[in-house]
């Protein structure tokens, strides 16, 4: 069956600490709340949200043979799952979630240099649309997915740092984050003019996202979707985000449109606790999309 989206790279565990306040002060034991590890990371965070609106899924990643890899699989069990063995084992975060919901992540990559995630575990029917994590080992994966629309989401990227420039130049439709970015607007604009990039948002959290398209000059700012409850937890919002944009966009919905879907599954993602425990369904979804 052909997918709707194949996501490749960027599944790991995450291990969540709640803590009393961020920055965290030194001191020499905090008594916290029961610690968890639960499935992290963008890659399997895009997979989960665009299986649970409908979309057909195919995520080929690199994980450990190991506990945590495990508990990836186990996660990922209901979604066409492929993976190759990562030889330095399967990528941890420690996500320290403040009363606020804000978190700090402390990211361990297990980098193994020249490894690449194998071909065939990406090969098959051409998907309508492909998701490229910013994994080293996917960098490579541009020329097999030639004529398949491909998106990719930076994240922090400081518009400088040579490591994200493979994606944001290759990919139709990027994604990323204001968070380190001292003139958001001119990184977007560098995204069109080096590279293929068709549209680029850059998601500011509370302060909504800005987008830039090719067949316009002007930045345009929109709103972040009303919380429909208190925070619970932000992790895994950005990914929530994406998850509903790509929904819209496979569905022929306008980018104003696609931008209102993925703010809504963002804002639901910073409600329920989890990186990917509960993303949003789809009913769900165009139920709140109808009432704003």
């Amino acid at each position: 069956m052909t997918p709707d989206v194949l996501v490749l790279g960027g599944a790991g565990v995450d291990t969540t600490v709640y803590v009393p306040t961020l920055p965290l002060p030194y001191q020499d034991t905090y008594h916290v709340p029961p610690v968890v590890d639960r499935v992290g990371n963008t890659g399997a965070g895009v997979a989960l949200g665009c299986h649970a609106l409908g979309l057909g899924v195919a995520f080929a990643d690199l994980i450990g043979d190991d506990p945590q890899g495990a508990l990836i699989r186990h996660a990922l069990r209901d979604i066409d799952f492929r993976w190759g063995v990562a030889r330095a084992g399967t990528r941890r975060s420690v996500l320290l979630v403040g009363p606020d919901g804000r978190r700090t992540s402390l990211h361990d990559p297990k980098v193994t240099p020249g490894e690449r995630l194998p071909r065939e575990l990406y090969a098959g029917p051409r998907p309508r649309h492909a998701h490229i994590s910013i994994m080293d080992f996917c960098r490579h994966v541009y020329p097999d997915l030639d004529g398949v629309p491909i998106s990719t989401d930076l994240h922090d990227w400081d518009g400088v740092a040579d490591y994200q420039k493979d994606f944001a130049y290759n990919s139709d439709l990027v994604f990323l984050s204001a968070t380190a970015l001292t003139d958001p607007a001119a990184t977007m604009h560098d995204i069109l003019a080096g590279g293929r990039a068709h549209t680029v948002v850059c998601t500011r959290g509370a302060d909504g996202c800005l987008v830039l398209t090719r067949d316009s000059a002007t930045v345009r700012a929109f709103p972040a979707a009303p919380l429909p409850g208190p925070v619970a937890d932000s992790n895994g919002a950005g990914d929530a985000f994406v998850s509903g944009f790509l929904y819209g966009l496979l569905n022929g919905r306008t980018i104003p449109e696609c931008v209102g879907l993925g703010a809504i599954a963002g804002a639901h993602a910073c409600t329920v606790e989890g990186t990917h425990e509960s993303p949003i369904t789809e009913k769900l979804l165009l139920g709140r999309a109808s009432q704003l």
